[in-house]
């Protein structure tokens, strides 16, 4: 079985995260998508709401299949997720030329750290890619129309903010 884990803030989850998620599903049998808590970052929804939003938008609201997607919370380095799911790839998502210097770093990190993990990197369809949580998020707060980058469910709570 084919595994790989898609780390990521996901604060919230958008269309662009979400044709990520699509790929990915076409190229492996299961996909771990795993959202962070790590201290470092200041989110604007806690972990328990980031959970909640994904399985919403990824299993109410777009009915993907529960039996190929596991979505899970993490607070360790991605590749001891691999190790514990056995997954064989990380899975980034790039949106522009922009995100290719970090994501690149971090590839080449995760490799020293466990050279049987391979990244690789997808892109979401072109009418995503400048979707990012940051804007969504501030769109939302100053009252914009939000329902072209993420799910119903995800509008819904993003209002009540």
């Amino acid at each position: 079985m084919k595994i790989a884990i898609y780390p990521g803030t996901f604060d919230p989850i958008t269309y662009g995260h979400i044709d990520v998620i699509k790929k990915s599903l076409n190229i492996f049998d299961k996909l771990i998508v795993a959202t962070t808590d790590n201290i470092n970052n200041n989110y604007h929804f806690s972990i328990d709401d980031r959970l909640s939003i994904i399985n919403k938008s990824l299993f109410n609201d777009l009915k993907l299949n529960k039996k190929k997607i596991k979505v899970i919370p993490f607070d360790t380095l991605t590749i001891n997720l691999c190790k514990k799911y056995k997954a064989s790839t990380i899975i980034r998502g790039l949106r522009a030329v922009s995100d290719f210097e970090y994501e690149f770093q971090l590839a080449g990190m995760n490799k020293k750290l466990n050279s049987n993990i391979e990244t690789m990197f997808l892109m979401s369809d072109v009418e995503n890619q400048i979707i990012s949580s940051k804007f969504v998020k501030e769109i939302a707060n100053l009252g914009g129309n939000i329902d072209r980058f993420v799910t119903k469910s995800t509008v819904k709570v993003l209002k009540k903010i």
